[in-house]
């Protein structure tokens, strides 16, 4: 079976549910605005950085202030994860076991360092991450592949022997893009299948082993 260098875990909707908490901001914004959140807005807003949301709203409402309404959308999204983000399935278990096991894992997240802070002072305090990467910390954030390089780079691993754990279709482009073999576990957008892609209905269940193939699977479609 192929070696595993790392793992990289996606933050919001794949080790806390965030998600749900993040389309809940971005709809009370929205509303401020004038625009009724729909599913027809999910693929600009679910998965996406503050600023990118910030633009889509600003764009269909033919507003000019997007800073105003990024900065809008993070304090909000803010108080509402430091109040509490609850871990998804199977998360603690699965973190656990990588520990054991002496895996090294870390955070990549598409969301301001603020919110990555609160989170891993609040639901994730207990885990030991190698360390963190918010959308702050690259030039460029997921969909692009940067955080994905960053982090392989910063565990001093190939991209293909670190395995990617994403819920959404941006988090899964930047992470393929980056050449990281991936777990998919969707949670709000259905995310498309692609040779690089392995998926779960959940982290429940999902252990290094696991993991150990989808970095086998990786390199033989890859």
């Amino acid at each position: 079976m192929s070696a595993l260098a790392a793992v990289l875990f996606d933050m919001d909707g794949t080790l806390v549910d965030t998600e749900e908490l993040w389309w809940q901001v971005t709809r009370d914004v929205a509303a401020g605005l004038g625009h009724d959140l729909t599913d027809a807005d999910a693929p600009e807003v679910v998965g996406r950085a503050v600023e990118d949301t910030a633009a889509h709203l600003a764009r269909i409402t033919g507003r000019d202030d997007t800073e105003r309404v990024a900065t809008a959308l993070g304090d909000a999204f803010f108080r509402r994860v430091d109040a509490g983000a609850p871990l998804r399935p199977g998360v603690q278990r699965l973190l656990s076991e990588l520990e054991h096991e002496g895996v090294p894992f870390a955070l990549v997240s598409a969301s301001p360092r603020t919110v990555v802070d609160s989170v891993t002072r609040g639901a994730l305090a207990h885990v030991p991450f190698a360390f963190t990467l918010s959308a702050d910390d690259t030039v460029r954030t997921k969909p692009h592949p940067a955080p994905y390089r960053a982090a392989a780079e910063r565990f001093g691993a190939a991209p293909a022997a670190c395995v990617a754990v994403e819920d959404s279709p941006d988090g899964a482009a930047s992470a393929e893009a980056a050449g990281c073999p991936l777990l998919v576990v969707p949670s709000l957008l259905p995310v498309p299948p692609s040779p690089r892609r392995t998926f779960a209905d959940s982290l429940d269940g999902i252990g290094a082993a696991d993991l150990r193939r989808c970095v086998e699977a990786g390199r033989q479609k890859g």
